[in-house]
């Protein structure tokens, strides 16, 4: 350290590890800092390090310090007391809808800090290391919900989270950083290299098509189009799928860690960009307080999956909608508000590496993996997302690559991203999820000519209906009966 140097905030960690993190084994920068990390630090704050000087006991400045980082040096640090109170409402059973609540709210700024701490790490790791951490934890919340719901055989709510996560990604929060950069921008365009852009939407492209080929199957097989050898050729197909999209997630990180880095590194920075590159806390506390913050966010993403349910009966929304609009918003909110604050100051190409590499993240690794951990456990999980919701994931990424194929943005196109997501939401408002019992009306599209005859169109779907009709004309056959004895009898 430089003589008459004071360190913003004291190691836990004794020994030279700030030289090493900050020029890595070879002597060049071993941390590039990545979009996801740029629109984190848009929510930090700074500690007061006088505070903690202030202590009369030295040996315990360092801890506080520590925590004074970990806890208070986010914006969002008010909302950190959600996360005690969610746990005590679950322990004293004070009501699971105060528990699903609290617990969402709990998991805002745990999300944050896990992507603080995973940067902490990576300043010490190298680039390559520290690219992985970032890809693996940049969206730790939604995966950990993911396989908790999974671990509970809840299907539909692994599903809908995660094309949520897709969506929100894509629409929302895309749709709002064009839109409130535009604003900021009246009279002129912002522009931005489509090079990471056309990367990201050509994956998101092959994840539709993963996504959509078990659902034509299913219905190509229903209508009688093409047959298949067994019942679960269709869930083999998605496991087949779910390995082909784990693979090009494995060759996009190397293109974007090794091969084409410089594609991916934020052009503009702030001038301070440097000094924020020395790490404020040691690798081992780094590590604690992320495996602490893991286990934490592991701890609400069980209460969130276990009183989905008593929410979306006490609040009268859908458990999809909920899992598909809720849960996106609430679990990356803090890395959200970091896009749209980079988008009002102009670097849109941080904006759309959060929100394009934020989408493939969930579409290309954390889907598959969902796939393939089931699969491993027993569980029959597909790619088959149903035609509503893979016709809203086609539309998203269809209208995102057309949108951002010009290489500048004007408010006009955020506004269209986000009347996109407010009608895909109003769709999902609007359903619910079917029952055995429930009536419906079978309309007469649902016949189709296949070989001269009339079959039913995904018929299993619709055979609870199909036994009603049946019982009912069973019954007026048999009155019809007794009415015919009667007569005879007179």
């Amino acid at each position: 350290m430089e003589p008459g140097r004071k360190p913003s905030l004291p190691l836990l960690d004794a020994g030279g590890g700030l030289r090493q993190a900050r020029q890595g084994a070879h002597g060049h920068s071993a941390h590039a800092r990545t979009a996801h990390n740029m629109s984190s630090s848009a929510l930090r704050k700074k500690s007061d390090a006088s505070l903690v000087r202030k202590v009369p006991v030295a040996p315990l400045r360092p801890v506080l310090a520590n925590l004074q980082e970990v806890f208070l040096g986010t914006k969002l640090a008010i909302l950190f007391p959600a996360v005690p109170l969610a746990i005590a409402a679950q322990l004293a059973h004070f009501g699971q809808v105060w528990v699903f609540a609290l617990s969402l709210i709990g998991l805002i700024p745990l999300a944050e800090r896990v992507s603080f701490l995973t940067e902490q790490l990576a300043l010490y790791t190298g680039p390559t290391v520290g690219g992985l951490l970032n890809a693996t934890c940049g969206n730790a919340t939604e995966l950990i919900i993911a396989l908790f719901a999974l671990m509970e055989g809840k299907i539909e709510v692994v599903k809908c989270s995660l094309l949520g996560s897709v969506l929100s990604n894509l629409l929302l929060v895309l749709g709002t950083s064009l839109f409130c950069g535009g604003i900021r921008n009246l009279g002129s365009d912002q522009p931005y290299d489509r090079k990471q852009s056309d990367v990201s939407t050509g994956l998101l492209i092959l994840g539709v098509l993963c996504h959509s080929l078990p659902l034509m199957l299913r219905y190509a097989v229903g209508a009688g189009e093409h047959g298949v050898a067994a019942a679960t050729t269709g869930l083999e197909l998605s496991r087949a799928c779910s390995i082909v999209m784990l693979l090009a997630y494995v060759a996009y990180l190397f293109f974007q860690l090794k091969t084409h880095s410089q594609l991916f590194e934020p052009q503009d920075v702030d001038e301070d960009a440097e000094a924020e590159e020395e790490p404020v806390l040691g690798f081992a506390s780094g590590l604690f307080w992320l495996l602490f913050k893991t286990v934490l966010i592991a701890i609400l993403s069980e209460y969130v999956v276990g009183t989905i349910e008593p929410a979306s009966k006490s609040w009268g929304l859908s458990v999809s909608f909920i899992s598909i609009i809720l849960l996106p918003i609430v679990g990356n909110a803090a890395e959200h508000a970091g896009a749209i604050i980079f988008a009002l100051k102009n670097k849109l190409d941080i904006t759309l590496g959060v929100a394009l590499g934020s989408a493939t993240q969930i579409s290309m690794f954390v889907v598959p993996l969902s796939v393939i951990v089931a699969w491993i456990a027993g569980i029959q999980m597909d790619l088959d997302f149903k035609l509503v919701e893979t016709g809203s994931l086609f539309v998203a990424v269809l209208v995102t690559a057309f949108t951002l194929q010009d290489g500048t943005s004007h408010y006009l196109k955020g506004i269209l991203l986000l009347l996109c997501y407010v009608v895909i939401g109003a769709c999902f408002f609007v359903t619910r999820q079917p029952s055995v019992t429930q009536t419906t009306i079978v309309p007469t599209w649902l016949y189709h000519p296949v070989h001269g005859m009339h079959k039913w169109h995904n018929w299993l779907r619709f055979r609870p209906e199909q036994m009603r009709i049946q019982d009912s004309q069973a019954k007026f056959e048999s009155e019809t009966t007794k009415l015919s004895v009667v007569g005879c009898k007179a």
